[in-house]
């Protein structure tokens, strides 16, 4: 019997494969190609379809409590730069590998392209704001996407099985170069350009600062120079726009303007409202000041600030709108998707002052603070009562919806809790024997301080200095003298509201419903 021998398969060559370097280069400059044009899309269409950016919203919306609290912890209010910078390496690390599995064919480096596309693709389809038009930006990126990838591979990967003549790897490796240059440059110039299209804001913003300059506003009073001691080191009584804090989940700033703005009052009321902004302007405007605290403030930290507000009354709008009996809840929504619940018993009280703000320390409301309306309520924190970028307001009740934060294990109704901090002197400071000043801030919304207390080493409670006081929705400030010896020394304060409720010394995490304890600074004496 006859056997017919199969001729060898040609073993695959060093030649028949693209270098190491340059596969893992030909992957990451691929992916990188494609949220860029998907930047450059969502800029042009619809600032909100940046698939890169809904990734990352995906994550958030996602991650668990936990992880959330771990990261506010550790990076404060660079938690968005990190996430964003750790997808990015995330993904340079995936798009290398899909390079390397590509060193013959394109196919695993396609493949991969596509995945990481439609995992782009899905983060806009199912993101809270979707539009029709959305689809667009990811669509772009994907395409972008395998297409630099097949093109640069083409490139790379020498022609037929065998070894190339060294006149036509040079040409090939000089092609690849600029390749890859062009592809670079081009991304890095689409995701500008991208950025910068999304920031049509600034001219809306400028408008809306001049037509205030020109309207009645019923303004708060005046802010008496003796309510803070910023030469003692306390903050100034009223934070700028740049140095308010700023916690929200958004990692891309809505870039809306005021002209297209609206807010739809519905639910649970006798008179559904639709409003635009030029509707807000023909409302009578107040300027309160106010003092704004996170709920994720650990005892003594600084994410709390205080500015004057301009805006409409929330209580008005709300009697004219008639709110039924039995809604308990004002369910507001950012037009980002955000959402969350305040109790409506609070924003009904006649002097609580709660505002939908179009204006902050003179100027339109900074974008990263809401531009155009935003709802700041005093006495809540902000969690429960401070959307920003607000397009709805549904009166509902706590039983038929949760919050953003609710969801996630936070109490529901979030009143702030009465607190104090020292300023000065600051932890672990060296200073010279003698009399040591202490400075620092009391805050108890909306009923405000009437007494601050100080400590040093565990001794006698010594009242403070307390400076002029400016309303009780507003944090005020406070200073005290002690004659210390050489050593090292604990200092600690307590602040007590009007009422006469002091401060607790009970120690308590931010969650469910915000930090308690009392603020504790050592320090030595030289």
């Amino acid at each position: 019997m006859r056997t017919t021998e199969l001729p060898d398969r040609p073993e695959p060559t060093a030649e028949t494969r693209i270098p190491r370097g340059w596969a893992a280069l030909i992957g990451v400059l691929s992916v990188a190609a494609a949220p860029a044009a998907g930047q450059l899309v969502a800029g042009l269409l619809s600032p909100a379809s940046s698939p890169y950016l809904a990734v990352g919203d995906t994550v958030i919306r996602f991650s668990p409590h936990r992880l959330t609290e771990f990261a506010k912890a550790a990076f404060g209010t660079a938690d968005k730069p990190v996430l964003l910078a750790g997808m990015a390496v995330v993904l340079a690390a995936v798009a290398a590998l899909a390079g390397l599995a590509s060193r013959r064919r394109p196919e695993p480096g396609v493949v991969v392209v596509a995945v990481l596309g439609l995992l782009g693709f899905g983060a806009v389809l199912f993101a809270p704001s979707f539009a029709p038009l959305d689809v667009l930006a990811p669509t772009v990126a994907m395409a972008v996407g395998i297409g630099v990838f097949r093109w640069l591979h083409a490139r790379a990967l020498p022609p037929g099985d065998g070894p190339a003549s060294a006149s036509d790897g040079l040409t090939r490796r000089a092609l690849l170069v600029r390749s890859s240059v062009a592809v670079a440059l081009g991304s890095v110039v689409a995701a500008a350009g991208g950025a910068l299209l999304g920031r049509g804001a600034a001219d809306s913003r400028q408008a809306v600062t001049a037509r205030l300059a020109a309207l009645p506003v019923e303004r708060a009073p005046a802010i008496p120079p003796t309510a803070a001691f910023p030469e003692l080191g306390t903050p100034s009584f009223l934070t700028p726009n740049a140095d308010f804090y700023r916690i929200d989940v958004a990692l891309r700033i809505p870039d809306e303007t005021a002209d297209g703005w609206s807010m739809r009052i519905h639910g649970m009321v006798e008179n559904e409202m639709e409003l635009t902004f030029d509707d807000l302007l023909r409302r009578p405007l107040v300027e309160r000041t106010i003092t704004m605290a996170c709920v994720s403030n650990p005892v003594g930290g600084d994410l709390i600030s205080t500015a004057n507000f301009v805006g409409v009354d929330l209580r008005e709008l709300l009697r004219e709108a008639g709110v039924r009996p039995g809604a308990d809840q004002a369910f507001s929504t950012s037009v980002d998707g955000w959402y969350t619940g305040t109790p409506v018993d609070v924003l009904m009280e006649p002097d609580r002052g709660a505002l939908l703000a179009i204006a902050m320390n003179g100027e339109a409301l900074p974008p990263e603070h809401g531009f155009p309306v935003r709802m700041v309520v005093p006495g809540l924190y902000g969690y429960v009562s401070a959307t920003k970028w607000i397009v709805d307001m549904e009166l509902t009740t706590f039983a038929a919806k949760a919050g953003y934060w609710l969801r996630r294990g936070w109490s529901e109704r979030g009143p702030i809790k009465t607190q104090s901090r020292i300023d000065r002197p600051r932890g672990f400071a060296s200073l010279p024997a003698g009399r040591v000043t202490a400075a620092g801030i009391a805050w108890s919304q909306p009923d405000g301080i009437g007494r601050v207390e100080v400590r040093v080493d565990g001794g006698a409670w010594r009242e403070a200095e307390l400076a002029t006081d400016v309303g009780g929705d507003t944090w005020r400030m406070w200073r005290a003298d002690f004659d210390l010896g050489p050593g090292s020394h604990t200092m600690q304060s307590r602040a007590t509201d009007a009422n006469g409720v002091t401060q607790t010394e009970v120690t308590a995490d931010p969650v469910p419903d915000g930090a308690s304890g009392w603020p504790t600074v050592l320090f030595s004496v030289a």
